[in-house]
């Protein structure tokens, strides 16, 4: 089998989004890219099977294709979401993985085309704003290439919003449910498990009444960015030895 590394790592993230309650039954992928490909000649893109349960899930029956979406190797059938993923690939570089789950709470303000506003520090500290929705389909891009257009209202929201995908981790489709991603497909699957709780925690806040505005800016800004900015503090700082 060609790229058993990624496999291991496909094949693990996608048990990981059942283990952790982000997929029943089998509502839910997860793929990773290998960008060099095969001895340089492209890109080649792992996902899961459409329709087969995660508990029996082999790396061999993860689909090799190409960032075309040409099958390079498997015998079942991709995930129904392959185009969607083979565009975020393609418009944001930078990612590795990608994960897309109908977990609870996310897909509850998905379905409700509603953003999830940054209520407090915890999602501060790993969405840089709110995680946004996009713009629901229209009826032209259902007909034309519903998949692929999934990806590609998500791609323009961000582009549109000048967002930097490593920084807003993952979206909600309108009407739909989250996509996730990361440098890698385990990354994305943190990011997707780390969307759930923030959905969930604001679900919550909303309930309470919570202030319409959110967090005060300056507060979200400082826990952003002394996690992930140029001068972070938190976590530790490794020296060779």
């Amino acid at each position: 089998m060609l790229l058993p590394e990624l496999r291991q790592q496909v094949l693990h993230a996608n048990q990981e989004i059942a283990r952790r309650g982000l997929a029943l039954h089998t509502f839910g992928n997860v793929s990773g890219i290998d960008r060099a490909g095969l001895d340089g000649s492209g890109p080649l893109v792992l996902i899961k099977p459409s329709g087969v349960p995660y508990a029996t899930m082999t790396p061999g029956d993860l689909v090799l294709t190409t960032l075309d979406g040409a099958i390079v190797e498997g015998t079942l059938n991709p995930s129904s979401d392959l185009d969607t993923h083979l565009l975020l690939y393609r418009e944001f570089p930078q990612i590795g993985g990608v994960v897309h789950t109908h977990s609870e709470f996310a897909t509850s303000w998905a379905q409700a085309c509603r953003p999830i506003p940054c209520f407090g520090t915890t999602h501060a500290d790993y969405f840089h704003g709110e995680v946004p929705i996009t713009e629901p389909l229209t009826a032209a891009e259902v007909e034309e290439a519903y998949v692929l257009n999934t990806g590609t209202v998500i791609a323009r929201l961000f582009q549109n919003r000048k967002l930097d995908p490593l920084a807003v981790p993952g979206v909600l489709v309108a009407g739909h449910a989250p996509f996730a991603w990361g440098k890698t497909p385990a990354s994305a699957v943190e990011h997707a498990d780390l969307l759930e709780f923030i959905a969930r925690l604001a679900y919550r806040t909303v309930l309470l009444d919570g202030p319409a505005a959110g967090l005060a800016h300056y507060v979200g800004e400082h826990h952003y960015q002394r996690k992930h900015g140029p001068k972070a503090t938190y976590g530790q700082k490794i020296t060779a030895l």
